[in-house]
């Protein structure tokens, strides 16, 4: 492990997570399906622990800089932070956050038990007013789907020098691009369905952090709670995670080259992506982002139905909910009841995949051409 903390996250990633080296042993950790354990022993039972968990967790560990924990959803791992506040609790949040992290923030708000206060992250005098009182930072930087930057050295430095705990979703940039502990952040959240597994096959989710105490707390929540992810779910997204850099480098990439493209489409209103120099969070962002990422939303100059026909005209796209896949996606995030209300009705949110970009752009300008 000392070598593998030399190499850089490309490298730590693929070589992370590996079974010890002995002659004939195995490269890749082995699927382990089992509930029980033999006493005496560390693990203890099935839902504490298991050796492919911990092999996946070494991984992410790797790019986040930070010891892991991984649960059964992205939002297994957001509720287990929520739910060691203490009932009463001030959340400073991003307005507009991933609709799932919003919708779990509107029950414990109904439910009395914690007061939210909702922020623009990328104005950073308004985050800094708001925190006063505040006992858990929650940032997403770019955010989900309005693409937002927060400055976060500035914030979170703000926020740790007023013992405020942040934790930090990492989906959409990845460690690759942005390291949030290293920043100060106590957390750095993953939804591990997407870009960290990349293949569309397998739902989980990640916590990083460098506190032991809150290592604790969390691990406790995943027992109690039971959130735990499955071996063999375990074992495709660290198969997954091995190709992280390469999918990478080609989604942003050819996220740039569509980004601009769009921006200069006769039907397109207004492109968000921090990669392009005009974008207005660009300047944020090349401070500390090593990459902008490989989600695109933009609003086009027509009605949400005009919208719904644009993902609905392509072939090579699919229209679905996710993202961070080999395959490109898209959907107007508007078909959702619970995505916020001040994103545009007409927003696409497009995740770029793999595929080359001159046949993704085809398939864009021809989907464009449906109304």
């Amino acid at each position: 492990m000392s070598e593998q903390k030399k190499l850089r996250p490309a490298s730590a990633v693929v070589a992370a997570g590996r079974p010890p080296i002995t002659a004939d042993g195995e490269l890749n950790p082995s699927i382990s399906l089992n509930s029980t354990f033999h006493a005496p022993n560390e693990v203890g039972y099935g839902r504490y622990g298991n050796p492919t968990w911990s092999a996946l967790e070494d991984a992410i560990s790797a790019l986040e800089g930070g010891r892991t924990l991984v649960f059964g959803s992205g939002m297994a791992a957001i509720s287990a932070v929520f739910n060691i506040l203490p009932r009463g609790a001030v959340v400073t949040a991003s307005k507009h956050g991933y609709s799932g992290t919003m919708s779990l923030l509107k029950k414990l708000v109904e439910a009395e038990r914690i007061e939210v206060r909702y922020v623009d992250v990328s104005n950073t005098d308004e985050v800094l007013a708001a925190l006063p009182g505040t006992v858990m930072l929650w940032l997403e930087s770019p955010t989900n789907p309005a693409m937002e930057v927060a400055d976060l050295p500035a914030i979170i430095g703000a926020a740790k020098m007023m013992n405020i705990g942040v934790g930090v979703d990492n989906t959409f940039a990845t460690a690759l691009n942005q390291q949030p502990l290293a920043m100060g952040a106590d957390i750095s959240m993953n939804s591990v369905t997407k870009f960290l597994s990349g293949h569309s096959d397998v739902l989980m989710g990640s916590l990083s952090t460098n506190d032991s105490a809150l290592f604790t707390r969390l691990e406790e929540q995943r027992k109690l709670g039971g959130a735990i992810p499955g071996p063999f779910e375990s074992w495709l997204a660290l198969r997954g995670i091995r190709t992280l850099a390469i999918r990478m480098k080609q989604s942003q990439e050819s996220a740039l080259e569509l980004a601009d493209r769009l921006s200069k489409h006769p039907k397109v209103a207004k492109v968000r992506y921090p990669g392009l120099p005009s974008d207005p969070h660009h300047e944020t962002a090349k401070k500390f982002m090593k990459g902008f990422g490989a989600v695109i939303s933009f609003e086009i100059h027509g009605t949400p139905a005009d919208a719904d026909k644009v993902c609905g005209a392509s072939t090579l796209i699919s229209l679905a909910t996710s993202l961070g896949g080999v395959e490109s996606l898209w959907e107007r995030r508007h078909r959702w009841s619970a995505e916020s209300p001040s994103i545009p009705e007409n927003l696409i949110r497009l995740s770029v995949g793999i595929e080359d970009v001159e046949d993704l752009w085809a398939d864009i300008d021809s989907a464009l051409g449906y109304y």
